[in-house]
C-alpha cells in the first residue's frame, strides 16, 4: 500500500481527495495546507506519493513543487488543480510531476491516473539496464 500525503489549501478538497484515495486502497498518512510548516511536516512522514494543489500557477506555486521534488526525490508527485493549461502542464512536468488530478474529483479517474503512473514507472525501472545485475 502506497503512503500518500495530500496538500491543498482547501480543507474540503483535501478531505474529498483523502476519501477517494482511502477508497482506492491507498494509505493517506497526512494532509496539510500549502504553508511551509504544513508541507515540512508532511515531508517528515516520507510519503511515496504526494498530491498537491499549488494554488496559483505562478512562480511561488511552482517553487512549492521544486521544493517537494528536492525534499522527496523518490516520491511520485501529482499536481491537483481545477484548471490545467498547456504551459502549466509543461512547467509541472519539467519539475518532475508524474501526473495530474483535475477538480472536481472523479474517483475512478483519480485512482486510474495514479495506478497508471505507478505502472509506467515500474516498467521504466525494469527496463533500465543499470537495474540488472552485473555479471562480473
Amino acid at each position: 500500500m502506497l503512503k500518500v500525503a495530500v496538500i491543498d489549501a482547501n480543507a474540503i478538497s483535501r478531505s474529498l481527495l483523502t476519501s477517494v484515495l482511502d477508497g482506492g486502497g491507498f494509505e493517506v498518512v497526512g494532509g496539510s495546507n500549502t504553508s511551509s510548516s504544513g508541507m515540512a511536516g508532511l515531508v517528515r512522514l516520507q510519503p511515496q506519493l504526494v498530491c498537491i494543489d499549488i494554488g496559483t500557477h505562478d512562480e511561488e506555486g511552482f517553487a512549492r513543487l521544486a521544493w517537494l521534488r528536492e525534499q522527496l526525490p523518490k516520491s511520485l508527485l501529482f499536481l491537483v488543480s481545477g484548471t490545467l493549461d498547456a504551459p502549466t502542464v509543461q512547467k509541472a512536468a519539467g519539475l518532475g510531476v508524474h501526473g495530474f488530478i483535475v477538480k472536481p474529483f472523479n474517483g475512478s479517474a483519480v485512482i486510474a491516473s495514479i495506478r497508471n503512473a505507478v505502472i509506467k514507472l515500474a516498467r521504466q525501472h525494469r527496463a533500465t539496464p543499470s537495474n540488472s545485475a552485473d555479471a562480473s
